[in-house]
């Protein structure tokens, strides 16, 4: 794919995914309007475009899946082309999910018994629960709603509160708004069974309860052999135990996880919030993925992490360049866009590591990065790919290199 055209790839893409004309125009031509913008957020003065590719080769619990990536940086999709790549043999992807349940946070304070009014909440949870499901009889007739509650005694500097948990299922949508929805309603009555005062009523982007799991197999001759094995479960071992490390090596895989959830209009900053705080609930900053060698020595990576994405609501419904990538996907619920999210962080944080064990993960960033800086210095077409790669060959990437060959050629 990457040797063909931009129009050439969205052509061949149209054609696998059954997408509109009108659907390939909002992608390659038009893409949100300053109307359509005006509308979504405030003060609207322009827009900033991100690139969009597509990501090739995934292969998700047995079906063949183009993936539509937002991103800016150089490599990221290729890495994850690749890494999906590297997983066809063995079978690609395989996934699984939790059920869609997002947490409303209530906090309680001026207690003078937090342990009782913790049991008085906990002793009416019933009566909370048909209260928050009152709000929204759309998604209890969908199957979701409040499903459980869990209340917590929450020391802190100030005084000790009590907090309690809403869990609500909020089936195909992300579930802020449904959420802190209950959370308003339901306010007034636990103020009431516990005589304290609550102020903050709000979902937690810690959506714990609302996990996907990935896990892949990459035979050890179709990536470079024992040795990199190896060093791919050495560099995991050090993930999996020092902060330092942790914090590039899941930046890796968000690399993966945010350019998916930006391209179908999910709100990035939720998922990588929920992320990062998953990643430190045992109290120390570890790794979201781990790597192993299974018994024919070939290599085991495994992802876990919170996906609180939807595909009713927000920019999904309202960008059409967003409702048209959803359609790439072939998505038909949140589960199964959370399933393809956790592969993708899977294929971009195996890729990286495996660049780490082999040449070194620089080198390629930098090829790819030497093109930016052709087109920086001017350079046009066919010249961007030849500039680009001398200055690779070289190992001499900068703005006066390019300019140099520009003016040669």
């Amino acid at each position: 794919m990457y040797k063909l055209t931009p129009a050439e790839r969205l052509r061949m893409v149209m054609e696998k995914t059954g997408l509109s004309e009108e659907e390939g125009a909002w992608i390659g031509q038009r893409g949100l309007s300053l109307d359509q913008a005006d509308n979504m957020v405030e003060n609207v003065i322009g827009l900033i475009q991100v690139p969009l590719g597509v990501a090739t080769n995934f292969v998700i619990d047995g079906k063949e899946t183009l993936i539509p990536m937002a991103t800016e940086e150089p490599s990221v999709i290729a890495a994850a082309s690749n890494g999906a790549r590297m997983a066809r043999k063995e079978g690609g992807f395989i996934t699984s999910a939790t059920d869609p349940v997002m947490r409303a946070l209530i906090q309680v304070t001026g207690i003078a018994d937090p342990q009782g009014a913790r049991q008085a909440l906990l002793a009416r949870e019933s009566e909370i629960s048909r209260l928050a499901n009152e709000q929204d009889h759309m998604l209890v007739s969908r199957g979701g709603g409040m499903v459980g509650m869990e209340v917590e005694i929450v020391p802190t500097r100030m005084e000790t509160m009590v907090v309690a948990h809403l869990l609500v299922d909020c089936r195909d949508a992300m579930g802020a708004n449904a959420v802190n929805t209950m959370a308003e309603a339901v306010a007034p009555l636990m103020e009431e069974i516990t005589g304290g005062k609550v102020f903050l009523r709000i979902v937690s982007n810690l959506a714990d309860r609302r996990v996907a799991r990935a896990r892949a197999v990459f035979e050890a001759g179709e990536i470079g052999g024992s040795e990199v094995v190896d060093a791919i479960v050495l560099a995991s071992a050090l993930a999996e135990s020092d902060p330092y490390r942790a914090a590039t090596h899941n930046k890796g895989i968000m690399n993966g996880v945010a350019a998916v959830t930006l391209a179908t209009g999910n709100d990035s900053r939720a998922v990588e919030a929920g992320a990062h705080s998953y990643a430190a609930r045992s109290g120390i900053y570890r790794s979201l993925s781990q790597y192993e060698k299974n018994g024919d020595g070939d290599l085991v990576g495994t992802i876990e992490l919170p996906v609180p994405v939807g595909l009713v609501g927000g920019a999904t419904r309202v960008h059409p360049v967003a409702r048209a990538n959803v359609k790439i996907l072939g998505v038909e619920s949140a589960d199964d866009l959370g399933r393809i999210i956790v592969s993708v962080g899977l294929a971009q944080n195996f890729a990286a590591l495996r660049a780490l064990a082999t040449e070194g993960i620089q080198r390629g960033h930098m090829r790819l990065h030497a093109r930016n800086v052709a087109v920086e210095a001017g350079a046009t077409g066919d010249a961007i790919d030849t500039i680009a790669a001398k200055m690779a060959s070289e190992g001499n990437i900068n703005l006066e290199r390019a300019a140099e060959l520009l003016r040669e050629l």
